[in-house]
């Protein structure tokens, strides 16, 4: 069985509704954060080095460029012809919305581009970028609003430098909703003073507020960031991959079957990962969940009541 067979991920379900396989291509438009700008902090989280996780970060070019590149590597995989632009880097509507509709025009040019998929902070949305986003919907083009939340406790956003709480994601969220803006929620596992429970919380919490997708991955340090300081001095211990691999398949049997689930983990550039090792492990990570879903014989939505697994078809 594949992992798909157990939860809902996004890959299949944009299989299923196109016919074919759509790829996201990671695009690094110039952005930066209000934390980092000194509108709202310095420093940015106490976890981030975009370059751990953006890999167009240090080489960025023209977003038709960063595409091209993409398009070639994913050419050299698989066979996918349709993509997902996915703004990624730092808060992606951090800017005055004229700029940012010339951006997404621009990707959305690229004849094999159907969507968009945007990464940004709860507290950075006004009403034109909103209704910048549901335009393009309304014209038919897949729309994803992707929201860094990483956890529902407000002390614990308040410790990593979010510069937000939770109260900004669930206004985000209803105002998305009322545009009929699907909303990914970016959850980290492992987050300073937290343990599983708290990810139990937080994942009813953002369900409650109605989201129609997750991306998890867990808390790895990397060179150039606070939380590196504070693991050097031994006041931050990562989670080791097995308590991370539990805690997910917990997550996944409490969540709905209609929830899309954009990513399971997430890995670091080599040259940057400090700790923990195993972050750089995708397969063996992913292969890890399922293999556990396998050995309870658990699902998307059994804890939820749903019986038999029918979430992708």
């Amino acid at each position: 069985m594949a992992l798909s067979d157990y939860v809902n991920t996004l890959g299949q379900s944009l299989l299923n509704r196109y016919g074919e396989r759509v790829h996201k291509l990671a695009i690094h438009a110039g952005f930066t954060c209000p934390n980092r700008d000194g509108s709202k902090g310095r420093g940015g989280c106490t976890f981030c080095n975009n370059s751990s996780f953006s890999p167009n970060a240090r080489h960025a070019t023209d977003v038709a460029g960063q595409i091209a590149a993409g398009r070639a590597v994913i050419a050299k995989r698989t066979r996918a012809k349709k993509f997902l632009a996915y703004f990624q880097a730092y808060t992606n509507t951090y800017d005055d919305p004229v700029r940012l509709k010339a951006l997404y025009d621009s990707a959305l040019a690229e004849p094999d581009v159907i969507g968009l998929s945007i990464g940004t902070r709860p507290d950075c949305l006004p009403p034109a970028v909103l209704d910048l986003l549901a335009g393009y919907r309304a014209e038919g083009h897949e729309i994803w609003l992707e929201l860094g939340l990483q956890s529902a406790f407000d002390h614990t956003l308040a410790r990593v430098n979010r510069g937000h709480g939770f109260a900004e994601f669930r206004s985000a969220v209803m105002a998305a909703r009322e545009r009929g803006l699907p909303v990914c929620a970016h959850l980290i596992v492992g987050l300073p003073g937290e343990g599983a429970a708290h990810n139990l919380i937080t994942l009813d919490r953002v369900l409650a507020q109605g989201v129609e997708g997750l991306k998890l991955h867990p808390l790895h340090v990397v060179k150039g960031t606070q939380l590196a300081n504070e693991w050097r001095r031994g006041e931050y211990s990562p989670w080791v991959m097995e308590k991370y691999i539990a805690t997910v398949a917990d997550l996944i049997e409490r969540t709905p079957p209609e929830v899309i689930y954009h990513r399971l983990t997430g890995t670091a550039q080599e040259s940057i990962l400090l700790a923990p090792e195993w972050c750089n492990w995708k397969w063996r990570v992913l292969n890890g969940i399922e293999q556990e879903l396998a050995r309870r014989g658990t699902y998307q939505g059994r804890l939820r009541g749903i019986v038999g697994m029918k979430v992708n078809g």
